[in-house]
């Protein structure tokens, strides 16, 4: 708190969601409820990402730099909002919390490619190579600073494999844990740590 105010920024939680998720997912609505019971002061973000890669890049590109010269910005990224978080952190030097982070999301969604449909918004979407490739365009080859993140990961994940996210983030903070799955199941155990590592 003491170092946003004496930068004059007010701090703000930007809560990136996974791969047909929501702003309704259990994970945001957590820490929402957490930052309205404890820090109201914490402008809190969940928006509701487009289905394609350019799309959702351009949409997040846009709230940070609206955002960025009056509020102090952390990150949460969940599963694919993982891989987003590192490329936010890449291009503006963001802090973020990564949760079951999703390593190579182009690899894994050549398993998906053909209709989709949004449990959350039930919106129907063709998912094509291209969009495979877009997603693969915001790779970050080496993450300069490790520092810069927090691992929550849990190794029964069912959807990917936890140990590419232990190798990726090798020297950032980790919180690796045994059972679970790609939920990350008591999160919310987390919520006031991940405001302070976050600096909010």
């Amino acid at each position: 708190m003491t170092n946003n105010l004496l930068q004059g920024k007010k701090p703000l939680l930007l809560y990136i969601h996974g791969f047909n998720s929501s702003p309704l997912s259990h994970k945001a609505n957590v820490m929402v409820e957490h930052c309205l019971q404890h820090r109201p002061d914490i402008k809190v973000l969940v928006p509701q990402l487009p289905s394609f890669p350019t799309e959702a890049a351009a949409l997040l590109k846009e709230l940070v730099e609206k955002h960025q010269p009056d509020y102090q910005i952390g990150l949460i990224g969940s599963s694919l909002g993982g891989y987003l978080s590192v490329w936010l952190n890449h291009t503006y030097g963001l802090p973020a919390v990564v949760v079951n982070p999703a390593v190579k999301p182009y690899e894994l969604l050549l398993d998906y490619l053909g209709e989709q449909c949004n449990p959350y918004t039930n919106e129907r979407y063709q998912l094509e190579a291209h969009h495979v490739e877009e997603l693969k365009a915001l790779d970050v080859k080496k993450i300069e600073r490790p520092r810069d993140f927090w691992l929550l990961q849990q190794t029964d994940d069912e959807v990917l494999d936890y140990r590419q996210a232990v190798s990726r983030f090798a020297g950032a903070k980790q919180t690796v844990e045994q059972g679970g799955d790609h939920s990350f199941v008591g999160f919310e155990r987390f919520t006031p740590s991940i405001i302070d590592f976050l600096a909010l």
